[in-house]
């Protein structure tokens, strides 16, 4: 008797947690390994954040919440959204999760029925195909090169549209490539959601503080207001203010919606913690200077390693508008052989060999539904990324 259920042979393994771990793995053995894998800031949690988490455990704030979470914090997500994009949410309408990504799966396995397609720009993040999947829904990739910044245009979502179309998936700013939309590129998309009213929308907003030069990254909703009775607006604490352990992701909905998925989260995680649910309080209504402050460095770090990619043989490294990552097109590289002897015919075989050969950890392009590419995030200290796009050039350099 098979112990595993067949659902599960839909989706794999998240190959940015294999990768991180392979890394880490290679460190235990004594090898000087780089990790330019991990979607996470280096940086420790402001300190008025972990006060607060402090003082709600010596208040006793130990105790179960509503699984949707805190009244107290679901305010203070509607005044996050009403402050930062003009949304108009009520506390009925937020939801609070164990991380942004379970409100990912909350909001698809409580939507979508056998044969239901989800429209995914790619490159997209890992776990879109596999929980849309999971659900027993159909992805539709629809690929967006370089050329067009990796962004979607209006005429490919209208393309892609077909009478079973559920949803509509939007990362932005975008993991892995760090693209990202503006109100004016946002706009062209919503008219052609306006004309499908059958279609839902998710947009994954959690880069949002992320974003350089004075960019501003756009959100459906706040581009086009119709829209709100069908779009799930998604974000949470864990890149801005540098809170991926605390696991606190959100999410504004149709009363509907929310309800849907407060039924299927009772029946699996319930409430998130308590404690975190009180430092994302502080996140939210307390001092912003820590995220601008990560912001420039992040800034300084993303131009240093667009600069040094781009002096690598076979690579084209676009500066991204947002996130920690780039995404550089290693077509150049491809069908020759390292120094160490391998053959190079995939960005997979690429990354492998840079980690065995240079000791850079990074991630096909592949695991993100597009080829050709490989990521690197640049959530690591100067010192390290310097060393690390050295490592890169010399990798590239050695091709032959």
């Amino acid at each position: 008797m098979q112990l595993t259920a067949e659902r599960l042979d839909r989706i794999s393994p998240s190959q940015t947690i294999q990768i991180t771990a392979k890394a880490r793995a290679l460190k235990a053995a004594g090898k000087n390994v780089i990790s330019l894998s991990v979607g996470e800031p280096d940086f420790d949690t402001p300190q008025n954040i972990k006060d607060a988490a402090i003082a709600a455990i010596q208040r006793g704030e130990t105790k179960y919440t509503d699984v949707a979470g805190t009244m107290e914090l679901r305010k203070a997500v509607c005044a996050k959204f009403k402050r930062d994009s003009g949304l108009d949410y009520t506390p009925e309408e937020i939801i609070v999760t164990t991380g942004g990504k379970q409100v990912i799966f909350n909001a698809l396995m409580a939507t979508i029925d056998k044969g239901d397609e989800a429209i995914i720009p790619a490159p997209c993040w890992v776990s879109y195909p596999d929980i849309v999947q999971l659900a027993e829904g159909v992805p539709v990739i629809v690929p967006c090169g370089q050329n067009q910044g990796f962004k979607i245009t209006a005429e490919q979502l209208e393309a892609a549209i077909t009478p079973r179309t559920k949803w509509f998936i939007l990362n932005n700013p975008c993991n892995p490539t760090g693209a990202a939309y503006s109100a004016e590129e946002l706009k062209p998309i919503t008219e052609v959601l306006l004309r499908h009213p059958d279609v839902w929308i998710f947009t994954d907003d959690i880069y949002e503080k992320l974003a350089y030069d004075g960019f501003k990254p756009a959100t459906i909703v706040q581009v086009e207001p119709r829209l709100k009775d069908r779009t799930i607006t998604m974000n949470g604490c864990s890149k801005g203010y540098a809170m991926t352990g605390w696991r606190i992701g959100f999410a504004g909905a149709p009363v509907a919606l929310i309800k849907a998925m407060d039924k299927l989260q009772g029946q699996s995680t319930s409430n998130t913690s308590s404690i975190s649910q009180a430092a994302a309080v502080e996140a939210l209504n307390g001092p912003q200077e820590s995220v601008n402050a990560m912001n420039g460095v992040f800034k300084r770090r993303r131009d240093m390693v667009v600069e040094m990619l781009n002096q690598a043989p076979g690579v084209r490294c676009a500066k991204p508008e947002g996130a920690f990552y780039v995404y550089p097109d290693i077509h150049g590289c491809l069908g020759k052989t390292t120094e160490g002897g391998k053959r190079i015919e995939t960005d997979e075989e690429f990354v492998s060999a840079l980690l065995e050969e240079q000791g850079v950890a990074a991630v096909h392009g592949s695991a993100f539904m597009f080829p050709g590419h490989f990521r690197i995030s640049y959530a690591t200290d100067d010192e390290s990324l310097r060393e690390a796009c050295t490592r890169i050039q010399r990798f590239c350099a050695g091709l032959k």
